[in-house]
Order: C-alpha cells, then sequence, then structure tokens
C-alpha cells in the first residue's frame, strides 16, 4: 500500500481550504484517508500552514511520498530539514545536540522572516489605507470647493437678478410718477 501525503480540498468555490492528509494512494482526492496531519490556507498572506509536525516527521521516515505541493508545505516548515538531520545523527555523522542547535537556529531565522513578511504587508496595507484616506481628502475638497463656486455664482446671480429688479421698479415707479403728475394737472 503506497502511502501519499497529499492535500484534501475543502472550503466554498474560491476559496480553498485544505487538510493535509496520509492516504492511499489509490483513494480519491477528497476520499478516505489514513491520518490528518494538519491544514493549509493559501488565501492569507503568508499563508496559514498548520502541521502536526512530529507526525509528518514519522510519517516520512516511514516512506510516505509527499505530493509535490506538500513537499513545498513539508519544506516551508522545516519537516524535511529536520529528517535530513536525523538521519545524520542515525550515521553517526552529527551529534543529536548539534541537530538540535542546526534545527532551531533555522527555525529562528525562519520565524523572523516570516514576521518580516507579515510585517511588510501590514505596513503595505495600512499605507494603501492612508493613500486612500488622503485621496478621498482631496476629492471631498475638490468637490467642496467646486460646490461653494457654484454656490457663489448663483448667489451673485440672484444678487445681480435682484438689483436689476429692484432697478426697474425704481425706473418705473419714477416712469409712473411723472405721467401721473402730468394727469392730474390736466384734469384741473
Amino acid at each position: 500500500m503506497p502511502t501519499r501525503i497529499r492535500l484534501q480540498r475543502h472550503g466554498k468555490k474560491n476559496q480553498p481550504f485544505y487538510h493535509i492528509v496520509v492516504a492511499d494512494g489509490r483513494a480519491p482526492r477528497d476520499g478516505k484517508f489514513i491520518e490528518k496531519l494538519g491544514t493549509y490556507n493559501p488565501l492569507t498572506n503568508p499563508a496559514t500552514i498548520e502541521l502536526n509536525f512530529e507526525s509528518a516527521v514519522q510519517w516520512i521516515k516511514n516512506g510516505a511520498q509527499p505530493s509535490d505541493t506538500v513537499r513545498n508545505i513539508l519544506s516551508y516548515k522545516g519537516v524535511l530539514l529536520r529528517r535530513h538531520l536525523q538521519i545524520g545523527v542515525e550515521k553517526g555523522a552529527i551529534s543529536q545536540e548539534t541537530a538540535d542547535v542546526r534545527f532551531n537556529e533555522w527555525l529562528q531565522a525562519k520565524e523572523a522572516k516570516i514576521n518580516s513578511k507579515r510585517n511588510d504587508v501590514e505596513n503595505e496595507a495600512r499605507n494603501v489605507r492612508k493613500a486612500r484616506l488622503e485621496a478621498e481628502k482631496k476629492a471631498n475638497e475638490t468637490k467642496a470647493a467646486a460646490v461653494a463656486a457654484k454656490r457663489q455664482a448663483a448667489a451673485e446671480a440672484e444678487a445681480a437678478a435682484k438689483a436689476e429688479a429692484e432697478a426697474a421698479a425704481a425706473a418705473e415707479a419714477e416712469g409712473d410718477a411723472p405721467a401721473a403728475e402730468a394727469e392730474a394737472p390736466a384734469e384741473a
């Protein structure tokens, strides 16, 4: 029975979420499995990987063949490095303490790199939000200035129309007053 370590797809359409499982190579992709080793969520940045480390090392040691994607995931988490160092210990090339020190150094460097990337992503998102907010403020100021100019023009036009109407009314009143005076003496 050739065992494979592979991904089992879960999640909705266009929102994949995977279980990392050990399964018989002849079983369907989402079918029966022997053991669930962890989960993999590719939608987050960086991808979220939860893995039962010791169990994965044991399955690799027993000869389970990982798929290409799972091989990359196991390499990313350090399972393959741990197995490589363990083989060196078994052959007597290095001691267990040296292997543990090398693995811990690698693990700390990897965690620092992941945290750095996570911080970069957060800073980039924060800068994008800030730039979007500034652009929105600038657009709002431009709109406010345009509205104020339009209101100013409307107020000036209204004032001009009012002044013109008053001038016309005053001219009409002056024009009616002499005509009324002219009519009054004619009656007398």
